[in-house]
């Protein structure tokens, strides 16, 4: 009876003791991309038009988070496994001063959320008109970092063998095919481009990713017109479609292509400098087709190249926010020689 009792004793320690960061959560709820904003109602406005507003370069309008909104009087325990929550408390009695609060895994698992205390609402309206859209990028950049983990347990392991030969790693999934790992002469340059094409057109909805690297000469190989440049050369000879002399191509009208730096996501190890560029590809002279792409642009610094990573996606009538964002985070798995 002593020994089922030390027993016992031993393991209520043991759960009572365990670290906060070895807690059960439960499983996240909702989609990827959606967003609860638990705010008071006079700022739920200027809040949810931010999470809410455009995502750039889609060919139809679509969010960048689907957002649903309650005030702190009716947030519950019901709404804490959301999977991504932006908590703005306003109390002039409790803070002096603004203060944001960022954590993951709160009260479920994955979550990410954003708890942003102030003063006064005017406080908070100044901190928001600035610093909105960066609070959308964390967001934003969560989902992205929980998306690469999917990817690990099954990979393309010929196309990533490929790709290692010359340096490099990708985590391309195993339901992509490996269509084309070639060198491409490209018209009016010196330097052949080495190239990599694999495919999903698994249904309704096709995806792609491009890997292509090139000599180093100068920084100008970053700018947005070099990279479109480029993408037009190299997509514009690796994809073409069923009508003669037709071929992919870069749309400008609508939606001009936009390159901006980032950094690597929370959990790519080594971290990177990159360009990102975000646009519509269209076919030219030839079928109406076309969809969204994106890519990163980076410096492989060992051998003195430049490589260039792009997802496109075509799914003609159909939403592809999350589709392009789940063949995004892709693109951030990709590592350099020097990277390990």
């Amino acid at each position: 009876m002593k020994k089922v009792l030390f027993f016992g004793f031993m393991l209520l320690a043991l759960f009572s003791c365990g670290k906060s960061s070895d807690r059960l959560l439960t499983s996240a709820t909702g989609s990827i991309y959606e967003c609860l904003v638990v705010s008071p109602a006079a700022v739920k406005e200027p809040v949810c038009s931010v999470m809410g507003a455009d995502m750039y370069g889609l060919p139809q309008m679509e969010a960048y988070f689907t957002v649903s909104h309650v005030t702190p009087a009716q947030f519950d325990d019901l709404f804490k496994a959301t999977r991504n929550i932006l908590f703005v408390d306003i109390n002039p009695e409790k803070y002096t001063q603004l203060k944001v609060l960022k954590s993951r895994d709160k009260w479920s698992k994955p979550q990410a959320y954003i708890r942003i205390q102030a003063p006064s609402e005017e406080a908070f309206v100044n901190y928001w008109h600035e610093q909105g859209e960066a609070v959308r990028e964390w967001f934003v950049r969560e989902e992205l970092a929980r998306q690469t983990a999917f990817y690990r347990a099954n990979t393309n392991k010929n196309a990533r063998a490929i790709l290692k030969q010359q340096g490099y790693d990708l985590l391309i999934p195993e339901d992509f095919m490996l269509i084309k790992n070639e060198k491409l002469k490209i018209e009016n340059y010196d330097d052949s481009v080495q190239v990599l094409w694999c495919c999903n057109n698994k249904g309704p909805m096709r995806k792609d990713i491009v890997v292509y690297t090139l000599p180093y000469t100068d920084q100008e190989q970053f700018s947005n017109a070099s990279i479109i440049a480029m993408r037009n050369a190299v997509l514009g000879q690796l994809v073409t479609a069923q009508v003669e002399g037709s071929h992919m191509g870069t749309e400008f009208k609508h939606f001009p292509p936009v390159t901006r730096s980032v950094p690597a996501l929370r959990d790519t190890v080594g971290g990177f400098y990159a360009m990102e560029t975000r646009g519509l590809w269209k076919i030219l002279d030839g079928e109406a087709m076309g969809g969204p792409f994106v890519s990163l642009t980076r410096l492989d610094q060992v051998n003195g190249r430049v490589v260039t990573a792009e997802a496109f996606l075509f799914a003609a009538g159909q939403k592809k926010r999350n589709a392009l964002r789940q063949i995004e985070a892709i693109l951030y798995t990709l590592q350099m020689p020097n990277e390990k």
